[in-house]
């Protein structure tokens, strides 16, 4: 990809996703909310590239972003990447719970589609172009204490489906990558052992593998691939059982997303 938009770019998997497309020539619009950082990282990376500090629950000015991008790149913007995302604990029978959720839902999932809806006309035209929706092993099954998370990254994944067979017709490709445990801000607090744990960079090389190869649907790292597989066919009381004791992400008010 030549022209790449990628939301979180200011730490975690989008500022890794942005260090692989740029070292690779790309010309990338790093969208996050902190604009000093977001400057720092352009600053770092080879080549010319655009920061836009933003908040992504704010579609009009995602939009305006994506608007200035898209001119800046003449128009050819063959790459789109929402990468922001947000997690914390939650419970339903503790309603002051329910602004942390819907602050997940709304930078998870909503920021997706308003991530997207500015590329798509121009990419019709051009009868290319690939959007990436970033979802997580965590959305396979419903993890007890994390259900603004799980519900929101499986949401992801159902919506990215859907968008993939409404935009196949027209040349435009749809991926989605559903991260296991990656080593981010995000996962540095969580309070148990996280199997298969990987660096960013490699995460954001095996990323671009499957963008490029225009893979429906991965997990990465494989092995969680294999976990995820194996989440999905287990009987309910099996995984009932096994969920019930798992540890829990402490429940808190949610970081702004990057």
């Amino acid at each position: 990809m030549r022209h790449v938009f990628i939301t979180g770019a200011s730490s975690g998997l989008g500022q890794a996703l942005a260090q692989h497309y740029a070292a690779r020539g790309a010309i990338v619009g790093l969208v996050g909310r902190r604009e000093s950082v977001l400057r720092d990282l352009a600053h770092r990376l080879p080549g010319t590239h655009h920061g836009y500090a933003v908040d992504v629950r704010d579609r009009a000015a995602l939009h305006a972003a994506a608007a200035d991008f898209i001119t800046r790149c003449g128009g050819e913007v063959d790459g789109v990447i929402a990468s922001a995302g947000i997690s914390a604990g939650t419970l339903t029978d503790h309603g002051e719970d329910f602004d942390v959720f819907e602050a997940i839902v709304r930078t998870n999932l909503l920021a997706t589609v308003a991530t997207f809806e500015p590329f798509i006309a121009g990419m019709r035209r051009a009868r290319a172009g690939h959007l990436v929706g970033i979802a997580s092993v965590a959305g396979v099954r419903g993890l007890p204490g994390a259900g603004a998370y799980s519900a929101s990254k499986a949401a992801v994944a159902v919506y990215c489906e859907s968008l993939r067979n409404e935009l196949a017709a027209d040349g435009i490709r749809v991926t989605t990558i559903a991260p296991g445990y990656i080593r981010t801000p995000m996962t540095d607090g969580n309070p148990y052992r996280m199997p298969f744990l990987m660096e960013p960079g490699a995460f954001a090389a095996r990323a671009a593998i499957a963008i490029e190869r225009g893979r429906r649907y991965t997990v990465i790292p494989w092995q969680m691939g294999m976990v995820a597989r194996l989440m999905r066919i287990l009987p309910d009381a099996v995984y009932d059982r096994l969920a019930r004791n798992a540890p829990r992400k402490p429940r808190q008010s949610p970081p702004g997303d990057s």
